[in-house]
């Protein structure tokens, strides 16, 4: 279907209403899933959620019931709600392959697109989040990026994994590992498995002697025993400036190893006599245990970042300066080290142990091998001019190549891995045409058959390797918090930070840094991965690739946040050395392509004006090029991420998010919606706080008409009091909080604004985006009063009344002229339980003063006032929650003077009264607002054949 200019859009649901409070909680709950979650399959950063990304695709092709005139406004409400049930259950991490769930949701998209879905296109696939949930709802899913890292990772969920769905594995006897079929990519993760620990046990034969064990003495028998040892703790040294002394100072973080109760442990540095050294004296390292002698804040490390530190012998002070000039590398070596503490695995617990000459042996004994690696990729990096180093933090430091940032026992170890890539795909191409697959072509030629296999096979093996660089290099740092006791992961943030002292993983150690352990994590996502349909990911430039038969929904980097390339080349040079013969096309240059990628970085482009132009010409360019094919029918979405500060400081009105709105609608498009997502709640509502801020916002654009006419500055204001009342009720269906209502009711505003070719202003000029912001929210808040103005007379009395004096007592004369005026009077306010009377004052009783025994069945003068009040503090009270709330708006409901709704309506009105100067009461409102859906679904469920349940059997309950 077609539609022209002049025919009725078929508006879609996320145009007009989606439970985005069920969309926000479950996105924030799955930061806390990790295993099988497609997330652990390789790093990549700032990656949709799963949940956001499959709500957003189904709403962005299911349409809203308000395309079909045969319903009136109940009966699509109704509907409504049923489609917005779907996504509460689609959203859920439990129901992440839930056959029938899924058929049920690919359904209603084939119900909306006439039997014919589109493609989905995300141009900036990064980690696969959106592809893959396209794949997963029964959508033709296709993933492109400039970066090669990402391409692989979105080949590896939506390419590989439906070409050998359910096969069995090829291992010899894996297939005999389990009864039945092998359903979606089962038998791929089970070969990735077994190959992967043959990989290791080879890597072990090889290196094994490199890694040994701790020696243990026990306490009390004397009787030594051998333990696995973790990792090793290590300090960076720097000769002290001061002449007198000149020793070789550690320079160190934090001296503590272990701080679990009862079994604490920290390293205790000693200066000592050493003729061997150029200054006499070095620093000798030992552990303790004794929790009197512990180090305290003040005295913990040597080093404290750009502040510099100071020598452990004379207590010279290290500038940073200083430590930044002598922590350079070596030409073929790493930076000079001084081993402080052994981390062997006891009986349940770390055992930590003093450096002892065997261990810092094993780490000389691979210098000259390491140093030989190091020439090599030095000149690769005068091939690649210079280009070749990490990110500006690594060039600061003196990191000249990424063999820099790994000591020389892991540039050894990742070496072997990376090398026994080639040597496992033999043999998994030799087992799979054992087991009767033809021998067949390539993967990246298309093949299904031996060759391709053993591709796939070994192209999540070079990613287990891949992950185990993130904690196998000499950036990783310890942590030493009770519940952890592990090494780190480098890239806890978007960046490649210094450490000065750092902590070596053992890859054969059963611990953090374990290739099996990363092996473990790839093949549990793999197995989680829907693994049907069609998928295709490539790589290529958002700027000039076609946008022919797809619909886009996409995720696009946003100016400086992250810089994807500089971060992902730490990954990729270890890839392409696994890879390169597997996925040529994608591993052709040394590293990740950087000229045309979206990012704006100053030392790039000239500086932070060169970079913001940059970007912002850039990213017209990509939606000029969308615009050329896109289509009536659908809509587009785009996940807009914020940068924090720039809410901070400036709200939705924001330049930069001004900017992108400005170069979406001069390249043709209009603006429908705007979603804010938060993915940062500690809890689902009571935690959505006043200063909540969206991690992104989900804008969803239609192509405006070549016929679209211009307007005046007074016509749209017409145009927005008008469309705003019935847009501001569906936003309200969807359980959004109000804390999110100014960001999302942009979006009719915006539909409003961006459907004319220009709005004019009074003095000739156009309208900005910025202007338009601020007009649509003044109409919003016009709207709302006019709304709470259509309230009972001692609600609207209670509200005046609290604009003024909030819960603080007023003179009575004033309430008494101000209640007149509402044909109603402050004796009888305060007779219905709501305000109290005192000696010539007046003032409304908090939610949280007001009686735990109300009854709304009985009270013969209830008002909306009252029961939001009473709703908010029983959401709130130690005593209540959800369900005693429920109950009450159940009883409340069958009061026929009260529009139950006129209360979410007023909860609503008052956030946005109250939300900059009393936050403590916006709080408040924002969770009777908030919490609609959940109140509204839990009374329904009271008021089952057993009858209404009464308040009080609900507080029993609870």
């Amino acid at each position: 279907m077609t539609t022209t200019p002049d025919a009725p859009i078929r508006k879609k649901l996320i145009e007009v209403s989606i439970p985005l409070e069920d969309i926000n909680a479950e996105s924030a709950r799955e930061k806390s899933i990790r295993h099988g979650h497609p997330s652990t399959l390789h790093l990549w950063w700032a990656r949709r959620p799963l949940a956001a990304a499959r709500a957003v695709l189904f709403a962005q092709l299911v349409d809203d019931p308000s395309s079909n005139p045969e319903l009136n406004d109940q009966e699509q409400k109704a509907e409504r709600e049923r489609l917005h049930g779907i996504i509460r259950r689609l959203v859920k991490w439990e129901n992440i392959n839930d056959e029938a769930l899924l058929r049920e949701a690919h359904e209603e998209i084939l119900k909306s697109t006439d039997g014919n879905p589109p493609a989905i296109l995300d141009p900036f696939a990064g980690g696969g989040s959106i592809p893959l949930e396209a794949q997963r709802l029964g959508l033709e899913a296709h993933a492109s990026d400039l970066n090669p890292v990402a391409v692989l990772i979105n080949k590896a969920l939506i390419e590989i994994p439906p070409t050998f769905a359910s096969r069995p594995p090829v291992f010899p006897g894996a297939a005999d590992a389990r009864l039945g079929d092998w359903p979606r990519a089962t038998g791929l993760a089970e070969d990735v498995r077994r190959y992967g620990a043959w990989m290791r046990d080879q890597a072990k034969e090889r290196i094994g002697h490199l890694y040994p064990d701790a020696t243990i003495i026990d306490d009390k028998t004397g009787k030594e025993s051998s333990a696995t040892t973790i990792a090793w703790i290590w300090a960076r040294t720097v000769t002290c400036p001061n002449p007198a002394c000149g020793i070789e100072a550690p320079l160190v973080r934090s001296w503590w190893l272990g701080k679990k109760a009862g079994k604490e442990a920290y390293i205790v540095p000693k200066v000592v006599e050493d003729p061997e050294t150029r200054s006499g004296r070095r620093v000798e390292f030992t552990i303790s245990s004794d929790k009197a002698k512990a180090p305290s804040k003040q005295r913990d490390g040597t080093m404290s970042g750009r502040q510099g530190g100071h020598c452990l012998a004379c207590g010279a002070t290290i500038s940073a300066a200083q430590a930044h000039s002598e922590v350079d590398v070596p030409h073929d070596l790493q930076p000079p080290a001084a081993m402080m503490a052994i981390v062997a695995a006891g009986n349940r617990r770390r055992v930590y142990l003093s450096p002892n000459p065997k261990h810092i042996s094993a780490e000389i004994t691979v210098r000259e091998q390491a140093a030989s690696i190091r020439r090599t990729e030095r000149t690769l990096a005068a091939k690649s001019r210079g280009t070749f180093g990490g990110n500006a933090q690594g060039r600061r430091w003196g990191f000249v190549t990424f063999c820099d940032y790994f000591t020389d026992r892991q540039l050894v170890a990742l070496t072997t891995f990376s090398d026994l890539v080639d040597e496992v795909r033999e043999k998994v191409m030799k087992d799979a045409v054992a087991t009767g697959l033809p021998l067949g072509s390539r993967f990246d030629n298309g093949g299904d058959g031996a060759e391709s296999y053993a591709d796939a096979v070994v192209t999540y093996l070079a990613f287990a390797i891949s992950r185990t660089t993130n904690k196998s290099n000499a950036l990783n740092t310890w942590d030493s918090s009770p519940k952890m006791e592990a090494v780190r992961g480098l890239f806890a943030r978007q960046a490649i930070p210094m450490a000065w002292d750092y902590a070596e993983s053992n890859p054969f150690g059963g611990s953090s840094g374990d290739y099996l352990e990363d092996l473990n994590w790839v093949c549990r996502s793999i197995e989680k991965v829907p693994a049907q349909g069609l998928g295709y990911a490539r790589q290529s430039d958002a700027a000039t690739r076609s946008y022919s038969r797809v619909l886009v929904s996409t995720d696009p980097p946003y100016y400086d946040n992250i810089g994807y390339s500089d971060l992902a080349d730490f990954f990729y040079v270890w890839l392409r050395r696994s890879l390169r013969s597997v996925h040529p096309e994608l591993f052709a240059s040394i590293l990740v392509p950087k000229a045309e990628e979206l990012v704006a970085n100053p030392y790039r482009h000239g500086g932070q004006d060169g970079a913001e132009k940059f970007f912002e010409e850039g990213f017209g360019r990509v939606f000029a090029q969308a615009r050329k094919a896109a289509s009536d029918d659908l809509p587009v979405t785009v996940f807009y991420a914020f940068k924090q500060t720039e809410l901070e400081q400036e709200g939705v009105t924001s330049t930069g998010w001004a900017t992108i709105l400005e170069g979406m609608i001069r390249e043709g498009w209009s603006i429908t919606a705007t979603w804010p997502m938060r993915t940062e709640m500690s809890n689902r509502m009571i935690a959505s706080g006043t200063n909540a801020l969206a991690s992104s916002i989900v804008l969803v654009l239609r192509p405006r008409h070549q016929t679209a006419n211009p307007t005046t500055r007074r016509a749209f204001l017409a145009a927005l009091r008008r469309e705003l009342p019935a847009a501001l009720e569906h936003v309200r269906q969807g359980s959004i909080a109000p804390v999110d209502l100014t960001q999302a009711i942009i979006g009719p505003g915006m539909a409003v604004f961006s459907n004319y070719a220009r709005v004019v202003e009074n003095d000739g000029t156009d309208m900005s985006v910025k202007a338009a912001i601020a007009l649509i929210n003044q109409a919003v808040g016009e709207v709302q009063d006019e709304q709470l103005g259509d309230l009972d007379a001692d609600t609207r009395f209670c509200v005046t009344w609290y604009e003024q004096y909030g819960w603080k007592k007023g003179p009575f004369g004033d309430a008494d002229v101000l209640a007149r005026s509402y044909d109603t009077s402050a004796r009888g306010v305060a007779d219905s339980g709501v305000a109290t009377l005192g000696e010539g004052s007046v003032q409304l009783i908090a939610p949280a003063d007001l009686p735990a025994a109300w009854d709304p069945t009985t009270d013969d003068r209830i008002s909306v006032w009252e029961v939001m009040c009473h709703l908010g503090r029983v959401l709130t009270s130690a005593d209540g929650g959800l369900q005693p709330a429920a109950a009450l708006m159940a009883a409340a409901a069958k009061r026929s003077e009260i529009d139950i709704e006129a209360v979410q309506r007023l909860a609503f009105g008052l956030y946005e009264k109250t939300k900059t100067s009393r936050t403590d009461d916006a709080r408040l409102f924002n969770l009777v607002g908030g919490s609609w859906t959940d109140l509204t679904e839990a009374a329904a469920r009271a008021q089952e054949p057993d009858g209404v349940q009464t308040i009080l059997d609900f507080e029993d309950e609870s």
